[in-house]
């Protein structure tokens, strides 16, 4: 049974002003760390700004097990929730259970990413706001492209060549650990954003499309998981097919890999004092899939919604918009490297003295890949682990690529509401 823990925040301006006119409004930040001591921050400005108080509800840290009590307490009709954080795949989940935000927001929906605001909307309704964005990036190390007189790859068949050559010869020349490419490929969510990367890049589709269609059995799809496949075992090691995030960022910060496909999180830490690749790295777009290819990368993040049980789902309403507003986007990068949502802060010269980076990552995030979790709604999460595990099947080399996406398309087919997605 999960519980919830929430601690009242005191505002010494509400206290002031008496309680008279004061309202409390429940919000779900971060579930620990510098996102949640952030969120808390703004959240109290706002609260001292309107003469109302916030009460911090603390939810688990892991995340299935946090939309495990959403869909518990929303299902229920439960109040003691007002303002919402939310995965970035859980909109098509919860839509039924939560605000359209969109008569708030007005005219402020031009200035997010277009894809960040198509994610949150379902069945027409906005029913969460982009908070800050995360996108699958290319880490890789400057100094050893720069030792071999190698470029950053544009391509997956330029990475493998580049990671092959450079691998052999750091191992030539003594360094035997090291790889040259670490990745996600434990059968889990992760692996599900970086096989949709390669699919993508391959012109392969988004596994099901915006109009229903299972689009995932198609050559471009098989030849990316094919491609990743060769991988193991020769730049990748065998052990990728248990790494996480932290497992591939583990790898490539201890000085060990070549190139590494990870989220915006680990700049800030492999930069840090004591790191072994500190000032050693650089970030760069994802490669696209051959000559034909695009460059993809996965949309994810997190967002703000409002409770349809909310008792002031209005004043929960202007909660959201001051936290997601520019002004505290901004503030959130430039402290905790939190990428924002709006383009134009991508251009602000303070964001950009913190994060050098941001400048060259535009394009990525303006054109991220979202998962197909708006149009499988509630049965995602099934869509998803299908998915993986297909992908995981490949990489193991338990099964060829065009039988395995055969088969999950089948798959998917049957478990499609009346035998088609919506």
């Amino acid at each position: 049974m999960f519980k919830i823990r929430a601690a009242v925040v005191a505002i010494a301006a509400a206290l002031a002003a008496g309680s008279a006119g004061a309202t409390t409004l429940r919000l779900v930040c971060g579930s620990s760390g510098i996102d949640q001591n952030s969120c808390e921050s703004a959240a109290k400005a706002w609260a001292q700004k309107t003469g109302n108080q916030v009460e911090f509800v603390s939810m688990p840290n892991n995340s299935s097990e946090a939309l495990a009590l959403y869909e518990q307490l929303l299902s229920s009709g439960s109040d003691k929730l007002d303002v919402l954080q939310i995965d970035t795949v859980w909109p098509g989940i919860l839509a039924g259970q939560l605000v359209d935000l969109k008569p708030y927001l007005k005219d402020r929906i031009a200035d997010y990413f277009p894809s960040a605001i198509a994610n949150d909307t379902v069945g027409g309704k906005l029913v969460a706001v982009p908070w800050y964005i995360d996108t699958g990036m290319l880490y890789y190390r400057k100094d050893l492209l720069e030792k071999y007189h190698m470029k950053v790859p544009a391509s997956w068949e330029e990475l493998t060549a580049t990671a092959r050559k450079i691998q052999d010869a750091e191992r030539a020349a003594g360094d035997e650990k090291m790889w040259g490419y670490v990745w996600q490929g434990r059968a889990y969510e992760g692996l599900t954003c970086d096989a949709l990367e390669w699919v993508s890049s391959y012109n392969g589709g988004s596994i099901i499309d915006a109009q229903g269609h299972v689009t995932i059995d198609n050559p471009g799809a098989a030849k990316a998981l094919e491609t990743a496949s060769k991988w193991v075992g020769t730049i990748t090691p065998k052990a990728v097919l248990n790494y996480g995030e932290e497992e591939a960022r583990g790898v490539f910060q201890s000085g060990d890999a070549v190139f590494m496909r990870n989220w915006p999180y680990v700049w800030s830490i492999a930069n840090k004092d004591g790191s072994p690749v500190k000032g050693k790295i650089g970030v760069a777009p994802l490669p696209k899939g051959g000559a034909d290819g695009q460059q993809a990368a996965a949309l994810g993040g997190w967002h703000l919604a409002v409770s349809r049980y909310s008792p002031n789902p209005k004043l929960a309403a202007d909660l959201v918009l001051y936290l997601s507003s520019a002004e505290v986007e901004k503030q959130r990068a430039v402290d905790a490297s939190f990428n924002p949502t709006i383009p134009s802060l991508y251009k602000d010269k303070d964001v950009l003295k913190a994060n050098p980076f941001m400048a060259d990552m535009l394009p990525t995030f303006s054109t991220a890949v979202a998962r197909p979790s708006t149009v499988a709604g509630t049965k995602y999460n099934q869509v998803s682990n299908q998915f993986w595990n297909a992908a995981h099947d490949v990489l193991s080399g338990s099964a060829g690529a065009s039988a395995a996406l055969a088969r999950l398309a089948a798959s998917l087919q049957r478990l499609a509401p009346n035998g088609e997605w919506h």
